[in-house]
């Protein structure tokens, strides 16, 4: 679909209609969308656990490409992109610096979420230059307490959306009180709003192996973020059930120029929740001038 619409305050393209792209990079044909303008480095956005370009919140991608290129992506094997699934958050770091690379783009911000933020930490150790800042949201480091039970939290939450016909997501991402139940039906009603040009829905194969990835992230050996120097903004929300949200404490203290916010009365969805205020953050984090690293004790 090359038709374009404009966000409801006018600023620009919204991403319900950018059209799906391609871009061959190792031989894998990578399916991607982008919009905004503006400055010269643009923003990565990697994706979680079973998701499409479809999963990402219109109201967030909107709201940055307000003022930055965005750029959303499908892993090898997910969605319209080709390839095979990879079963490694390394392999899968390589892969988006693959992508990068067939851009034509030296630089970028990456913005993670869950299973995309250690996509983004790995991305960020390995290829240091290619990444100026980070967001991690609703992640943690390799060798993390907890992050090894993230297939059997998804699957009861799977199972418990199949008895009561609801999204999982509305389980793992959101509280389950009334506020959080309002922002979940929110939130998958607006990844609905897309009407045509929809990608493909990733298969339970898939999801296996990104889970047999998540598992191995968390039963890895602990890396040393010291070595992580760009700045970073680590985002969660106070209830995470999925990815716990002590561990986006545990990154907080061990990168040397990082700023911690956690939302109140949310979970692993916090980013969603909360896009309004999510975006104004991810927004001033990126604009913001450099800061000396802070001393470790």
């Amino acid at each position: 679909m090359n038709t374009a619409r404009k966000t409801p305050n006018g600023s620009g393209t919204s991403y319900l209609v950018a059209p799906t792209r391609a871009v061959v990079a190792d031989g894998t044909v990578f399916a991607y969308r982008e919009l905004g303008a503006g400055h010269e480095v643009p923003v990565v956005f990697c994706n979680h656990l079973a998701a499409t370009l479809d999963n990402w919140d219109p109201r967030v991608i909107d709201a940055i490409a307000r003022e930055r290129r965005v750029i959303a992506f499908d892993q090898p094997g997910v969605g319209a992109s080709t390839g095979t699934v990879r079963d490694t958050v390394a392999a899968m770091a390589d892969d988006a610096r693959a992508l990068v690379g067939a851009l034509g783009l030296d630089q970028v911000d990456i913005v993670g979420f869950s299973l995309g933020g250690m996509v983004a930490q790995a991305l960020a150790l390995t290829h240091p230059r290619s990444v100026r800042r980070l967001v991690l949201a609703g992640t943690g480091p390799a060798g993390g307490r907890g992050i090894d039970a993230v297939a059997g939290v998804t699957f009861r939450a799977m199972a418990r959306g199949a008895l009561t016909r609801v999204d999982p997501k509305e389980y793992l991402f959101f509280n389950r009180d009334k506020v959080g139940k309002q922002a979940a039906r929110g939130f998958t009603h607006r990844l609905q709003e897309r009407g045509t040009d929809r990608d493909t829905p990733i298969t339970v194969a898939a999801l296996r192996t990104q889970l047999k990835a998540i598992k191995a992230w968390g039963r890895a050996e602990p890396a040393d973020l010291s070595r992580l120097t760009a700045p970073t903004l680590v985002v969660n929300g106070d209830r995470d059930k999925m990815v716990p949200t002590s561990l986006s404490e545990d990154l907080h203290r061990r990168l040397p120029d990082s700023r911690l916010v956690i939302y109140p009365n949310s979970g692993h969805g916090a980013i969603f929740q909360y896009h309004d205020q999510f975006a104004r953050d991810v927004l001033t984090h990126l604009a913001a001038p450099p800061t000396p690293p802070r001393r470790r004790p």
